[in-house]
């Protein structure tokens, strides 16, 4: 999504992104695709160094486990994560090829070897997890056509997602940036696969697709405010001014409080809406409303609203008060927006 406001955020029961108060850092790892891998049981997670992939293994489960905490004996080594994703010669010999691809796939995955990852996972786009794994690092590769449709497989299947995963006993997390700022956590499962879409058709300009994708997010989490969000950026983007898009944006906002910073974007994007509709004092209103909350407010976004409101201002003829919020902007960032144009600096 292309929403320039954000650190981190929360999404959906699995998509997830997190607001970072501090702004700035990511610890997601690289853009595109990273994933934890191991078996389940008491796990102990290791990374692997220029990779931005961490993955699990086991001390032991159950009745045996029990009683070597029992004796204080020492824990079984860590095993490397490429031996945990090795299928034995005999159990080759009886694993579907299909499975064994997505196996193999995994492994280079947790080796950092995209490009082999890739090539393996190709050969598993019949099994939903081959295909949404493939589609993620396909998207990462910008592969765009290849990673819709992958992506679309995938969806197509989505009572199968995460049966394989788990058959094998992999945890996998694909890290997929939205933005520079913005990282999600998706798993296997049609949330996932959704938000890796509509970012797909959004790297396409296929933005009508793209709104297909997060309307159908929706209806799974109605209330939440970053496919909201995401929907009332689409929608002001495609039609700018619209009515039909500004009326669609003012609904998807109703009952929206200035509870964290991205209520604030939602309520910056009403406010837009307002404008367009040409009701000028609500949008003076929602504005003022929003900037009266400025703590973990990311600059950026302050900035926008003041924007807006002075635009707002203008279009109630109070230039004097428009002219103020500009100068104070161009004093904070003269290269924002048009603002030394209008200020004609």
């Amino acid at each position: 999504m292309g929403f320039r406001f954000f650190h981190r955020i929360r999404l959906a029961p699995g998509v997830t992104l997190n607001l970072s108060k501090s702004g700035g850092s990511l610890s997601f790892g690289p853009r595109g695709a990273k994933v934890t891998v191991g078996p389940r049981g008491q796990r102990a997670t290791v990374g692997i160094p220029g990779t931005g992939i961490s993955y699990t293994t086991t001390f032991g489960t159950g009745r045996s486990q029990k009683s070597a905490e029992s004796s204080h004996s020492l824990p079984a080594p860590v095993v490397r994560p490429e031996d945990r994703l090795t299928l034995g010669f005999f159990k080759r010999l009886i694993t579907p090829d299909g499975e064994e691809a997505l196996v193999d796939g995994c492994r280079e995955l947790a080796l950092g070897n995209e490009d082999a990852a890739l090539a393996h996972l190709r050969n598993s786009v019949h099994l939903a997890d081959g295909a949404f794994l493939a589609g993620v690092l396909a998207l990462k590769q910008e592969r765009f056509d290849e990673a819709a449709a992958y992506l679309t497989t995938a969806a197509q299947q989505e009572g199968e997602l995460g049966h394989y995963i788990s058959k094998y006993d992999i945890v996998a997390t694909m890290s997929l940036v939205i933005t520079d700022e913005v990282s999600a956590h998706v798993g296997p499962d049609i949330r996932g696969v959704l938000l890796a879409l509509a970012e797909t058709y959004q790297r396409q300009e296929h933005w009508q697709e793209a709104v297909t994708c997060l309307e159908r997010l929706r209806q799974l989490e109605p209330q939440d405010v970053v496919v909201k969000l995401s929907l009332a950026e689409l929608w002001m983007e495609m039609k700018p001014g619209g009515q039909d898009a500004c009326q669609k944006v003012v609904q998807l906002a109703e009952g929206v409080e200035n509870d964290s910073a991205i209520h604030t974007a939602l309520l910056l994007y009403k406010a837009k809406a307002l404008r367009g509709l040409g009701l000028l004092e609500a949008a003076l209103e929602i504005l003022s409303s929003a900037l009266g909350r400025k703590k973990d407010r990311p600059d950026d976004l302050l900035r926008a609203l003041r924007y807006e409101r002075a635009l707002v201002y203008e279009g109630l003829g109070q230039d004097q008060r428009a002219r103020t919020e500009l100068e104070k902007l161009y004093a904070e960032a003269p290269e924002y927006e048009d603002v030394a144009a209008r200020l004609r600096v």
